[in-house]
């Protein structure tokens, strides 16, 4: 406990909770304990509400989740509001305000660890804490949240049978819903629709009680239509259990929020299967006023510890101990039985059956001068449109210039320009999801493709994986329709953060013989938020499997590697020496492979 202030009907102790045992020590959770005043008489143990915030700028400080725990606490009940991992107190600097969303919850997908993962992990902990007090009934517990704070209530309550009262406001719908929506990264579970809907998540509740409330206006994804629907699903499992009186969802005419009325619906159901009194029906608000922001601080101003741990210094951590695993090859059989389960596992994500085979999709041409466009069916109802234009009579090959900013940013592109003056045909993919097919609001903050990464976690397919089956069928369509069956040697050209997306294409295909990355990160290791571009090269556990991108590159040895002014994961400028020391792994390996000359890593002094 670092102080405590009283209140009238009850005092905040403002704590600190070690929550996850890191090589550098612990991270630390600031938490707010709501403690009603009871008088000596009438020391019975009472009742506990983990009130969990969503994406309000103050986190446990603001004033919506504050209004709740007063509330709450008003009505006996000991109430414990935490700060989520990278918001409130919690983020990288010691002001309130940050969102731990887009570029910063990011840096953990290639460590296969998701932010809502640490959420449910770090609320089990507050679960844990709330069931050491000696005021509180360690049997009678309940959770809510609204927003991303009803995600978090939605998944504690689902995994955490501690918690016999869950009610989640404005968050639950259908994962099927947010493919179109904008949310943050931690609502994501990535691959969920391949498995689960949220009414089976909600299910998971039963036989506990369940309230959920949303809001009448509110996004599409937490609307009352898209609630029915998981509602409608998840009364069964706890019919089940004899249980489908405990299961109810209450609409409020409203926007997005946490107000009174959804309040004091939550009051009463938490009175009912907490208490064991009344019928669930609302109890009235006691009268409150919160704080302001500043004055429940667990860290006043800037007292916050120097030693605390941020999202993405423990993703860090996470990337360092995932790379122990990752050693150099000490010779060519060593690396060549590596690359053949890493390459094998990378085709498997890309949907790619052994070898290549011709597309058969709607295939349709368009020529304009010497240029031809062809628009090829990928998947069904997804059409992608590839522009070829020939190069000198003896060309040497075919350049395929890829860019996430879409064709047109290739075609204008310095790599394009100079692919076509030494002679080269040259060729730009409009990759679903880029330039003009990008959705419209695709952009959240640094995260260029935010959003279209999002729905393509959600469906098990990270957009680098859909990326190359949109590359392997355009070379399809080409060396079919433009070369008559016969590609001629292909050099895959990633500028910026195509870079990985060119190498990715290029190990699990032979007939891309060699690549040039221009300006393109060489690490997804980072302590600090990414930098502004795409999130879609990122694939979730990447580090526990095929490793960083040093180790990507190393599939293509012996075939020739150029790498181009790289960047780090920040999309910082590398130096030469910082560059082969990032891409020490790479460099081994084209050492054993007998292919030095083959890699070229041309970097700033």
């Amino acid at each position: 406990k670092i102080r405590e202030q009283k209140r009238d009907g009850y005092r905040i102790e403002h704590l600190v909770l070690r929550t996850i045992r890191t090589g550098d020590g612990w991270i630390e959770m600031p938490a707010n304990a709501y403690v009603p005043e009871v008088s000596s008489g009438n020391a019975k143990r009472m009742p506990a509400v983990l009130c969990v915030h969503g994406h309000w700028s103050g986190a446990k400080q603001d004033p919506v989740v504050q209004s709740r725990c007063i509330g709450l606490a008003k009505l006996g009940f000991f109430v414990l509001a935490v700060d989520a991992f990278g918001a409130g107190e919690r983020g990288l600097k010691t002001g309130l305000g940050e969102y731990h969303g887009e570029m910063v919850a990011a840096t953990l997908w290639p460590t296969g660890t998701l932010l809502c993962g640490i959420q449910v992990w770090e609320n089990m902990r507050a679960v844990d804490y709330l069931q050491t007090r000696p005021e509180v009934d360690p049997g009678r517990l309940g959770v809510t949240g609204t927003s991303g704070g009803g995600n978090q209530t939605i998944y504690a309550g689902a995994l955490d049978e501690r918690l016999k009262c869950v009610v989640p406001v404005c968050s639950v719908g259908n994962y099927q819903a947010y493919l179109g929506a904008a949310c943050c990264m931690c609502e994501l579970v990535p691959g969920v629709l391949t498995f689960a809907d949220q009414w089976q998540v909600l299910g998971l509740v039963a036989p506990r009680a369940l309230m959920v409330i949303n809001a009448t206006r509110d996004a599409v994804q937490f609307s009352v239509r898209e609630a029915k629907k998981s509602i409608a699903g998840a009364r069964p499992v706890f019919e089940l259990y004899d249980r489908g009186n405990v299961i109810r969802h209450v609409p409020v005419n409203s926007g997005h929020a946490y107000n009174q009325p959804m309040r004091e619906a939550m009051y009463g159901w938490m009175t009912r299967h907490l208490k064991g009194i009344g019928d669930g029906s609302p109890i009235p608000e006691p009268k409150l006023q919160p704080d302001e922001r500043e004055a429940v601080r667990v860290w006043p101003k800037s007292s916050r510890p120097r030693t605390h741990i941020s999202l993405p210094q423990y993703a860090r951590q996470l990337a360092v101990e995932a790379m122990k695993k990752q050693v150099e090859p000490v010779h060519a059989e060593h690396w060549e039985s590596e690359a053949e389960w890493r390459v094998a596992h990378l085709k498997r994500l890309c949907r790619v059956p052994g070898e290549i085979g011709a597309g058969d999709g709607k295939v349709q041409v368009t020529k304009s001068g010497k240029s031809v466009a062809l628009q090829l069916e990928v998947e069904p109802g997804i059409t992608v449109t590839t522009r070829w234009h020939p190069g000198g009579e003896s060309s040497p090959g075919l350049a395929l210039v890829l860019d996430l900013d879409g064709a047109m940013s290739a075609v204008k592109s310095t790599e394009y320009t100079e692919a076509l003056k030494a002679g080269w045909d040259v060729a730009v993919v409009e990759l679903r999801a880029t330039g003009a097919l990008a959705p419209k609001g695709n952009r959240v903050r640094r995260a260029v493709d935010h959003n279209s990464s999002q729905w393509a976690m959600w469906i098990g397919r990270p957009l680098i994986t859909q990326w190359v089956s949109d590359i392997h069928r355009a070379l399809d369509g080409l060396g079919k329709l433009i070369y008559k069956g016969r590609l001629p040697k292909v050099r895959a050209v990633g500028r910026g953060g195509a870079g990985p997306l060119a190498v990715v294409a290029t190990a699990i295909d032979s007939r891309i013989g060699e690549v040039h990355t221009h300006g393109a990160p060489v690490s997804v290791i980072t302590d600090q938020p990414y930098g502004d571009g795409p999130i879609g090269t990122l694939i979730p556990g990447s580090l526990k499997t095929v490793g960083d991108l040093p180790q990507w590159m190393s599939l293509l040895a012996p075939r020739p590697l150029r790498v181009v002014n790289p960047v780090t994961a920040g999309g910082k400028p590398l130096g030469a020496d910082a560059a082969r020391r990032e891409l020490k792994h790479t460099l081994a390996t084209y050492r054993v492979m007998k292919a030095e000359k083959s890699l070229e890593i041309e970097a700033g002094s």
